[in-house]
């Protein structure tokens, strides 16, 4: 069964810092790409940013690139979003995802959606 665990989120000033972090298991292997994903009330989920699982390439949404940083650490099955200089706009309740296969380029995946989500975390920014 796989599991995506988020932990990080909260309450922080324009201007902050935070780092989200995603336990990740149960995968019957190794993910092809991971990713972080945001949903707003009342708005539609977006991605955020994705990484391959082996090799290079990321991708961040325009309104978080320079600003969000997304990194894993393949040995201890972990995926981080550092996140700073947040914004009020940046509020939402931030989940973990995963996709096993390749579906497309990347900046396509990261769009269109992957096979496995977590809970979320819920990030807010305060003005």
């Amino acid at each position: 069964q796989v599991q995506l665990v988020e932990s990080g989120g909260g309450l922080v000033q324009a201007g902050g810092s935070l780092r989200l972090s995603c336990t990740i298991s149960g995968l019957s292997h190794d993910a092809y790409l991971m990713g972080w994903f945001r949903q707003a009330p009342g708005k539609e989920r977006e991605g955020v940013a994705c990484i391959r699982w082996r090799g290079e390439g990321t991708y961040y949404e325009d309104s978080v690139e320079g600003r969000f940083t997304i990194s894993r650490d393949n040995a201890k099955k972990m995926l981080y979003l550092q996140m700073t200089g947040l914004k009020p706009e940046d509020s939402a309740t931030y989940y973990c995802a995963a996709d096993l296969e390749a579906r497309g380029t990347l900046p396509n995946m990261c769009i269109g959606g992957m096979d496995y989500y977590g809970k979320g975390t819920l990030v807010t920014i305060s003005s």
